[in-house]
């Protein structure tokens, strides 16, 4: 089933959510609504967003605060892609130039913070306390786990307890926010709020998961360039499963190659190879669907709806997508 398929029954909420996004970026600063325009063409394929919308049906319905929560995640998720950027010297996102690329780092850390403060004045201006303790730990957890990867990865040789703490920090607790937030929006009830944070954090190291497993497919890969992670010396699961079962030389000829050739692209291709051939990639989908059966078991607790069967196929989709 396609994205466009699953959205089908928010579209509209969508469809506003998107008017609301454009004007919480809107300043009296004309170089900053150039930058800000530049954001909305580029955007993605609005994940996030929907989760919110979704979770919030299915606790009761879509709210003016659950258009907010949607927002809030959204200008604070998109300054932290816009500091990552910078951190890692990126010149593309998403197949368009990185605003680095295009401003420089300056204007991209300010256009950063400039996000990020209108996320704050808009929780705070309609007293979202909660929604803006929930993305704000979120926040901080992203920026824990980045800093937990870059202290790891001087080591090459992750363990994969670590690897997971940094996936469920980096990338898990966003998602994780995004169906917290959306119940938030529309009850009080902190167990339901807390069932599902649960299904966002396995739905979220599923969805990290299956972004190693792309790095790996030689044969369908259509959005992320092969290797990638490996150029950027990142410890993937299937890349950790393969160093935890190599011998001792085995090991050392692919610590040479992450630390010294890891912009070779033939070293790459063939450390590639080695990933296929180990068994890494069989390991690490078992796992995806570890942790993506935890969500759905979680999310089969609340009621039969048609809210909770489009939240299944979204859950579903982040490890059948190709890109």
């Amino acid at each position: 089933m396609t994205l466009k398929e699953i959205s089908a029954p928010i579209k509209s909420n969508l469809k506003e959510f998107e008017n609301q996004f454009k004007f919480s970026m809107k300043s009296k600063v004309p170089l900053l609504n150039t930058i800000t325009r530049y954001i909305v063409k580029r955007k993605g394929k609005q994940i996030r967003p929907m989760f919110v919308f979704f979770a919030a049906n299915m606790c009761g319905g879509i709210t003016e605060k659950t258009y907010r929560a949607a927002t809030l995640i959204e200008l604070l998720h998109t300054a932290t892609l816009i500091h990552d950027d910078v951190v890692d010297d990126s010149n593309e996102r998403r197949g368009f130039f990185s605003l680095n690329a295009l401003w420089k780092n300056k204007i991209s850390v300010l256009v950063g913070d400039y996000l990020l403060s209108r996320g704050l004045l808009l929780a705070l201006e309609n007293e979202d306390f909660e929604l803006l303790k929930i993305v704000s730990n979120s926040v901080r957890e992203m920026s824990e786990g980045e800093l937990l990867q870059v202290e790891k990865t001087r080591n090459i040789n992750i363990e994969e307890d670590v690897y997971f703490k940094i996936i469920t920090k980096k990338t898990a607790s966003l998602i994780a926010s995004c169906f917290t937030s959306g119940a938030a929006s529309v009850i009080s009830n902190q167990d339901i709020i807390e069932k599902m944070y649960q299904i966002g954090i396995n739905c979220g190291i599923a969805f990290q998961i299956k972004d190693d497993l792309l790095d790996y497919n030689i044969d369908s890969l259509k959005g992320k360039p092969s290797g990638m992670d490996i150029k950027d010396r990142k410890m993937t699961l299937p890349l950790i499963y393969l160093l935890n079962n190599a011998d001792y030389q085995q090991k050392r000829k692919i610590i040479n190659i992450l630390k010294n050739h890891n912009h070779d692209p033939e070293k790459i291709n063939t450390l590639i190879q080695k990933v296929n051939n180990s068994g890494g990639i069989d390991y690490a989908r078992e796992k995806m669907c570890h942790f993506k059966n935890i969500a759905l078991k979680t999310l089969y607790s609340f009621p039969d709806s048609d809210s909770r069967k489009s939240l299944e196929k979204l859950i579903n989709f982040t490890i059948q997508r190709d890109n």
